[in-house]
C-alpha cells in the first residue's frame, strides 16, 4: 500500500478520557513516544473525557466513585466544585505532566484493515496507518433514546438525561423522569424541590444497595458484565449490576416519597404518560435517563460484531481482530476498569508488535488481575472516552438507537 500523506504510528489509541489516558500512559511507560510510537486523538473540544459535559450541579462530592488515573492522584479537590471542572482540570495536568500530547478535537470517521497487516485510521485530520488500536470512545456520544407508541405527539418537552443542565429549567413543571440508574436518581433529587410535581418510572424495581461494597462483590459485578461482552453480546453497565448506592441523600429522598416507583408506562400521550390499567399522569416534561450504547460506529468495517449484536472480546482484544482492543467498554467501563484495561491492552500489544500471539482467554481475565490500585468502590464511575457533547438525539429526528440493552 502507499503510505504517501498518511502517518504511521504503531499504536492509535482513539479517546482520552479515563481509559484512554490510561492507555497512553502506559505506552509511554513501555517505552513509546507520543506523536511518533504513538497517538492520542480524542473527539472532545477540551480535556475531561465525558466529565466535561456533566450538569453544573452534579458537584465532587456527589460523584458515584472517581478513581485516580495511573501515576498522578488526585488530591485537594473542593468537593462543592462541579466535578466537570475539577476533573477537566485533573485530566489536564495528566496530559501536561506525562507529555501524552492528546490532539483535539479530532472525529475518527473510520479505521479499516489496510490490506498489509496495518490499520487505516480516517479522521477529520488526517489518516494513519496503524499496527493496533486501543479504542477508549465510551458511551456519551450515543445516548440511548426508548421508543414508545403516541411519542411523537407529546406536547411538552422531551430530552435525555445527556441534556440535563440542572434544576431550574424544570420550576414549576410537572415531570415525568424515565430510568432506574444513579442519573436518573440524581436528576430525579435534584428537579423534586423546585417541580410543581415529579413521577419516576422505571422498568424494573430498582434495586438499592446499603450494605458493603467490597472486593467480593466489585469482582462479581464485574464477572455478570465480562461474561457477557464473551459471548458476543451487547454489554450492561458494571453499574447495572452493582444496584444503587443507598446514600444519605438517597435515604431522605426515599423517606420523603421522591423516589416512589411507578412500573414503565404503555403510552405517551399528548398530555403526559398513560398504563394499560387506565392510570394516567399529566406532564410538561419527560426527561429519559436512560443510558448510553458504547460509540463504536467507526469499528464497523472491521466486522466485529456478533449475531447477538456486540463485540466478543477476550480481555480487552476483540476476538475477530487481535490488533484492536476496547477500554472502557463492558467490563471495563468504570474508572478503576478503565485503568487496569489499558495497562492489559498495552501489554497485549507490545506482545503482537514483537510477534508473539496473543494469549488464549483462559489464561486470566484483566479484571481480576490481582489487588487493584485502589478503592474497588470506585467500579461504580462512570469515565467515558470519545466524548463530543450532549448531542443527544431527539425522539422525532433521524438517529434513533434501537439497540436491545437493558436500560431502566
Amino acid at each position: 500500500m502507499n503510505y504517501t500523506g498518511v502517518r504511521e504510528v504503531e499504536v492509535v489509541v482513539i479517546g482520552a478520557g479515563q481509559a484512554g489516558l490510561a492507555a497512553a500512559f502506559h505506552l509511554r511507560r513501555s517505552g513509546y513516544r507520543p506523536d511518533r510510537d504513538f497517538v492520542v486523538l480524542d473527539h472532545s473540544p477540551r480535556p475531561g473525557g465525558a466529565w466535561q459535559f456533566r450538569w453544573p450541579t452534579l458537584t465532587y462530592d456527589t460523584v458515584h466513585g472517581m478513581h485516580a488515573l495511573p501515576g498522578m492522584a488526585l488530591t485537594d479537590a473542593d468537593p462543592a466544585r462541579p466535578s466537570a471542572e475539577v476533573i477537566g482540570g485533573y485530566f489536564a495536568a495528566y496530559e501536561g505532566r506525562f507529555g501524552l500530547r492528546v490532539h483535539r478535537p479530532v472525529s475518527v470517521t473510520a479505521v479499516r484493515d489496510a490490506g498489509d497487516g496495518r490499520l487505516r485510521v480516517e479522521t477529520s485530520r488526517g489518516t494513519y496507518a496503524a499496527r493496533a488500536v486501543i479504542n477508549a470512545t465510551g458511551t456519551w456520544d450515543r445516548p440511548f433514546w426508548p421508543r414508545f407508541p403516541g411519542q411523537e405527539g407529546f406536547r411538552g418537552r422531551q430530552l435525555h438525561s445527556a441534556q440535563y443542565r440542572g434544576p431550574e429549567g424544570f420550576r414549576d413543571a410537572r415531570v415525568v423522569v424515565v430510568g432506574g440508574g444513579t442519573s436518573a436518581v440524581q436528576q430525579l433529587i435534584e428537579i423534586a424541590p423546585v417541580a410543581a410535581a415529579t413521577t419516576w418510572v422505571t422498568r424494573r424495581e430498582p434495586v438499592f444497595r446499603s450494605g458493603p461494597f467490597g472486593p467480593n462483590e466489585g469482582r462479581a459485578a464485574v464477572a455478570l458484565v465480562e461474561e457477557r461482552v464473551r459471548q458476543g453480546l451487547p454489554p450492561r453497565s458494571v453499574v447495572s449490576v452493582t444496584g444503587l448506592a443507598m446514600t444519605e441523600t438517597v435515604r431522605r429522598a426515599r423517606e420523603s416519597g421522591v423516589l416512589d416507583r411507578l412500573p414503565l408506562f404503555a403510552r405517551i400521550t399528548p398530555e403526559g404518560v398513560a398504563w394499560d390499567d387506565g392510570r394516567t399522569v399529566e406532564a410538561d416534561v419527560l426527561l429519559y435517563a436512560t443510558g448510553f450504547r458504547a460509540a463504536i460506529d467507526h469499528l464497523a468495517p472491521l466486522r466485529l460484531r456478533e449475531a447477538g449484536g456486540g463485540i466478543r472480546m477476550a480481555g480487552t482484544r476483540a476476538e475477530r481482530d487481535p490488533r484492536v482492543h476496547l477500554v472502557g467498554y463492558g467490563p471495563s467501563a468504570s474508572t478503576i476498569g478503565a485503568n487496569r484495561a489499558g495497562r492489559a491492552a498495552v501489554r497485549e500489544i507490545r506482545r503482537l508488535l514483537a510477534g508473539a500471539a496473543p494469549p488464549g482467554s483462559g489464561q486470566g481475565s484483566w479484571a481480576l488481575e490481582g489487588p487493584g490500585p485502589g478503592p474497588v468502590h470506585a467500579l461504580l464511575g462512570g469515565g467515558a472516552g470519545y466524548a463530543a457533547g450532549a448531542a443527544a438525539d431527539s425522539p422525532t429526528g433521524t438517529r434513533l438507537s434501537s439497540a436491545a440493552r437493558s436500560w431502566a
